[in-house]
């Protein structure tokens, strides 16, 4: 048994048994960038392809794979309308930041997919090829200013390819194995663990998940398809990239189908090859955490043994259970028609702004549920096409318009609320939630994600908790898209008792874990807020 089965035990039981170090305390007066900046480097601004008419929320979720082919543009576009700043907004609200967000030194600026704390720690890389736009090279998305800033020239693609290794058979990635356009996924853990400590390694895999399902949505939404790689020579990545093996990890690889020609031959493999530019840190003293590394030593370990195709079988969600009442119809889900720019840049968390005089429509709690089993699956390459989702949705109804308060399975299949248990359960919610930003019986309905997560990692190894992590923080920013999309209110929060939850749910005893909770509802009319958008929605 491998020390991620411990880490995930230390995460669901860290309500009750506080992670080490557990008297820490966040410097924020030394807190880090969110990004990096490499002083010197040359840059380049991206163009904005802005977004198509037709490229809708409802056909990024639910749509079907595209076979379109990526251009500079579009690139563009996904990631400004991803990761790269929108906005700024101030609102009253309940989080414990409010008093800060004023000062320009501690604004917080809108970005279209979710980050557990608002930290934004992934690099995105951009390791192009001989087909590109560019000069070959690497090249790293510059979020604050939407430039692309050259770490190293020369096509670097083959080591790549190499680090990759066979990709027929992958069922996201498979189609796109011969381009030479990559996006490669980073993370500096300081960038998380200044806040978060151990328990950031979690926060950090949810993110990558998160941002990966934005570029599905995304492009799915403009006849695009993207899978991603989540098992590969992740150390030989790491050099290419100049990365602290210890102090840094590639999460995920995405490759692209690039518009144009195709190079006549691969590029060959360059085992020398490296980035060199060292980032500028900003903090003055930059901690370490013995279990963060331990778990991503874990992780790292055996991260080229890609699992064979259906070794996810025995980890895959069950059946909805056997109902304790009549089951309860939910309508077609409401559509979402808005287009996935506006909807991703209209996202934000309710922070405490929900009200129960205000019931949901029925038919938008059903749109959530069906986003949230959409991204149930990622697309990667340890996924079997077609099988069941990891995933498992319980949800709590609060104050839906006809659907009685009560603890409810969702049924995947039918699109039916299976009754648990009836009655209020507002009390529970807020008993077992740690912060003071929401207020849960307010909200119309709580959707908590479970996944077997022991059981996936006993099928794939350690390498399993990031996917684990990366479907739940899927789920979540598919959620987030819905029902901004939707008009309805969204938070999501990592603050409560697991352990709590899963003997409420009655899925202790078969090893299902749930990870976060996804708050949807109306809001309080009229709110006061100030909102800036750097670029128009």
């Amino acid at each position: 048994m491998g020390y991620a089965h411990e880490y995930a035990t230390a995460v669901m039981r860290r309500g009750r048994t506080p992670m080490e170090p557990a008297d820490f305390v966040p410097d924020w007066a030394d807190r880090p960038r969110k990004g990096k900046h490499f002083p010197g480097a040359p840059s380049f601004p991206l163009p904005d392809g802005g977004c198509a008419a037709d490229a809708r929320v409802g056909r990024g979720l639910f749509g079907p794979r595209g076979t379109g082919e990526f251009t500079l543009p579009l690139l563009g576009a996904m990631l400004r309308d991803s990761y790269g700043l929108t906005g700024r907004r101030l609102a009253v609200q309940a989080n414990s930041d409010l008093g800060s967000l004023p000062l320009h030194s501690q604004a917080n600026w809108s970005r279209g997919t979710s980050s557990g704390g608002g930290l934004y720690p992934i690099g995105i890389h951009w390791v192009s090829g001989a087909s590109g736009p560019l000069a070959p090279g690497v090249y790293y998305y510059d979020t604050p200013h939407h430039r692309l800033a050259r770490l190293l020239s020369g096509d670097v693609t083959g080591e790549v390819r190499a680090a990759l290794g066979d990709l027929a058979g992958t069922a996201g990635v498979a189609e796109v194995a011969d381009t030479d356009q990559f996006l490669v996924l980073g993370v500096t853990f300081w960038q998380n663990s200044f806040k978060y400590n151990s328990f950031s390694y979690h926060a950090i895999t949810m993110d990558i998940g998160a941002l990966l399902e934005t570029w599905r949505i995304w492009a799915r939404a403009h006849g695009l398809h993207l899978g991603s790689a989540l098992w590969f020579d992740e150390p030989r990545l790491g050099r290419l990239l100049g990365l602290d093996p210890e102090e840094d990890g590639v999460f995920a690889v995405v490759p692209l189908r690039w518009a144009g020609r195709a190079p006549a031959a691969p590029a060959p493999e360059t085992p020398g090859a490296r980035v060199r530019r060292s980032p500028s840190e900003k903090s003055r003293r930059v901690l370490t955490f013995p279990t963060l590394r331990q778990v991503h030593a874990a992780t790292v370990e055996g991260a080229s043994d890609r699992p064979a195709p259906g070794a996810l079988a025995p980890a895959l969600a069950r059946p909805a259970p056997a109902p304790a009442g009549d089951r309860v119809p939910l309508p077609e889900p409401a559509p979402l028609d808005a287009t996935v720019r506006r909807a991703l840049r209209q996202r934000r968390s309710s922070f405490g702004r929900f009200t129960s005089a205000d019931p949901l429509d029925p038919a938008r709690l059903s749109a959530a549920l069906a986003a949230a089993v959409s991204a149930g699956t990622l697309d990667s390459d340890a996924e079997t096409p077609g099988a069941a989702p990891l995933t498992r949705l319980f949800v709590f109804v609060n104050h839906v318009r006809g659907v009685p308060a009560g603890l409810y399975a969702y049924d995947r299949d039918t699109g039916e609320l299976v009754p648990i248990r009836t009655g209020d359960h507002g009390l529970f919610l807020q008993e077992n939630y740690f912060l003071a930003n929401y207020n849960l019986e307010q909200a119309a309905a709580v959707l908590v994600p479970v996944v077997r997560t022991h059981t996936v990692l006993d099928a794939v190894g350690d390498r399993g908790l990031r996917l684990v992590n990366a479907v739940v923080g899927a789920t979540a920013q598919a959620v987030y898209t819905a029902a901004s999309a939707a008009g309805t209110g969204c938070g999501v929060a990592l603050g409560f008792d697991c352990v709590s939850y899963a003997e409420e749910f009655g899925g202790s005893d078969q090893g299902e874990i749930p990870l976060l909770i996804m708050m949807i509802g109306n809001e309080r009319p009229r709110p006061a807020e100030y909102r800036y958008d750097i670029v128009a929605p």
